[in-house]
């Protein structure tokens, strides 16, 4: 299709009136403008982000609320977020984090989307605006389900991990602006040693960020060890859907798993 319009509106209301006609909601504009470049943009009429007051980055008691418009650049540098520096100086260059938004990382296909997987881990919730009013979705349900027709993600909400509870690992072709084979992100806190909570998201081994609950549930009760870690890494062989791409084989992905599980907690 060929863009006629390209909206940009200053207020969510405005967005999602936009968006509920039927126009494609854009962020940064560094997935959707490849597409409309491509001549392969799904709608007419563009609805960007930029001016409709999406971009804050604020942090209070514990929790922290990113605007949907934030740059991964600007998370990157708010120093509360500063354990989400390792996975987002993998994303992409520079110049395309100064541009990328994080609500658009939610909806950028695997094996991209990396903060899409540590929001995940996070447990983080999708504020969400519509012709309806506004309401809170799980991020797992946003990755799941997306959201609904004429909607648009304001901002998402987390709460900070613990200290020693974040966990971040990703493999990829190259050390720097490459696409996932594995990444591991996770919450987990252990009481004398041992787990009491574990939330564990992996990227890059099936078509969108999923929940290692098989792997979660073996390491309740049980000692972060080498042992145990390479045990859980093997369970986690059955919450994913490993698929072929130019970075790696579904077979090397299911491989490699159990390897890149242990190394994020075990470097």
């Amino acid at each position: 299709m060929v863009i006629q319009a390209v909206h940009v509106p200053e207020s969510v209301e405005a967005a999602v009136t936009c968006s509920a006609r039927g126009a494609w909601v854009m962020g940064g504009g560094t997935v959707v403008m490849a597409l409309v470049n491509s001549g392969v943009a799904p709608a007419t009429e563009l609805v960007s982000l930029r001016r409709a007051g999406l971009g804050g980055v604020e942090v209070r008691d514990g929790l922290a609320r990113i605007g949907a418009a934030a740059t991964l650049a600007a998370v990157g540098e708010h120093p509360a977020l500063s354990f989400l520096r390792p996975a987002l100086r993998t994303i992409a260059s520079p110049t395309l984090r100064n541009q990328a938004t994080v609500g658009g990382n939610l909806f950028v296909a695997q094996p991209y989307g990396d903060l899409a997987v540590c929001l995940l881990a996070l447990g983080a919730t999708c504020e969400i605006a519509g012709p309806d009013g506004r309401r809170d979705a799980p991020v797992a349900d946003v990755l799941t389900s997306g959201i609904g027709s004429g909607e648009v993600v304001v901002a998402v909400r987390a709460a900070l991990p613990e200290p020693g509870a974040w966990h971040y690992h990703k493999a990829m072709r190259r050390r720097l602006n490459s696409a996932a084979i594995v990444t591991v992100a996770s919450v987990t806190r252990t009481v004398d040693g041992v787990v009491t909570f574990a939330r564990i998201a992996l990227g890059g081994v099936a078509p969108r960020p999923v929940r290692a609950v098989s792997a979660e549930r073996l390491l309740r009760g049980r000692p972060l060890t080498r042992e145990v870690l390479t045990e859980a890494g093997e369970a986690a062989l059955g919450d994913i859907d490993p698929f072929d791409d130019a970075y790696a084989s579904a077979w090397y992905r299911a491989r490699v798993l159990p390897v890149h599980l242990r190394r994020a907690f075990l470097p």
